[in-house]
């Protein structure tokens, strides 16, 4: 019979906050997959957990997850842990779930400590609908077609940032998306622990006298419905009306239809839109 791979939330700074469940869970496995062994050994020490370790990280994800379907396939119960967190968000963990579903092998997850959502509960922005980026890609050219994708996006965004970069990462979300609300969280259950609410010019400025310290959580709010229109109301000013009918025309849309269409695109009545081509 195969094993069961077991996701292991840890404390993101808090020890106190892992669960018994997973103290448990911990200890009676075969095996522990950790992402950095030399990270994880404090934790294992620190609640005197004996238990076999083995690396498991981005750059060996792929075979490394072949070798563990195997030894679940063969009975053994293993136990992924990240450095901090719920294995799986932004980090190599969804590489062996996957294989693990490919292999028929039980996954289950033991929730705890996840910084994503600790940030956002602490943010004082909206929580019901959100968007989760992780921490930005480095590739210059990927990087920019993601940021340019949140202009628009309507929900409150969450990004990861360490310190080091943060300043830069603040300017650069200041110059695509403007200037919106932010919440930087930084230390998150830690004793230093802080909630920085401001605006981007204001995080900006401050950041540029006190240099950031430990990583972050950006909690940035999003744009609202009303601004999302206008935005693409702009858009469709660069054409006449006539040649935004005839856009709609030419897909095999009637008059009416197109016309309809404008209508809504760029935010007018439809008699308005009939009475400019009259006039136009």
């Amino acid at each position: 019979m195969a094993g069961t791979l077991f996701l292991c939330a840890t404390p993101i700074g808090n020890l106190d906050d892992i669960t018994f469940r997973v103290l448990e869970t911990l200890k009676t496995v075969d095996l522990i997959a950790a992402e950095d062994t030399r990270h994880s050994i404090k934790l294992l020490n620190h609640f005197n957990i004996k238990t076999k370790m083995t690396s498991y990280h981005e750059f060996n994800k792929i075979e490394k997850a072949q070798y563990l379907v195997k030894e679940l396939e063969q009975g053994k119960n293993i136990a992924l842990i990240t450095d901090a967190g719920t294995p799986g968000i932004s980090d190599p963990g969804e590489e062996l779930v996957r294989q693990c579903y490919d292999a028929n092998i039980k996954v289950t997850s033991l929730p705890g400590a996840c910084a994503l959502i600790t940030g956002l509960t602490m943010s004082g922005l909206p929580t019901r609908r959100f968007c989760f980026e992780a921490f930005l890609p480095t590739d210059k050219k990927l990087r920019a077609h993601i940021l340019e994708s949140l202009k628009l996006e309507t929900r409150t965004i969450i990004i990861y940032e360490a310190p080091h970069r943060l300043k830069k990462t603040l300017s650069e979300l200041y110059g695509y998306l403007g200037e919106r609300r932010i919440t930087v969280l930084r230390e998150l259950t830690k004793k230093h622990e802080t909630a920085f609410v401001a605006t981007f010019k204001e995080a900006i400025d401050y950041y540029e006298e006190n240099e950031p310290k430990g990583e972050c959580v950006l909690v940035i709010e999003g744009i609202s419905v009303k601004e999302v229109e206008e935005e693409k109301a702009k858009e469709w000013e660069q054409l006449t009306l006539k040649e935004h009918v005839e856009l709609y025309m030419k897909q095999d849309m009637s008059k009416k239809e197109a016309m309809k269409q404008v209508a809504l695109d760029r935010g007018m009545k439809k008699r308005d839109v009939y009475q400019a081509l009259l006039e136009e």
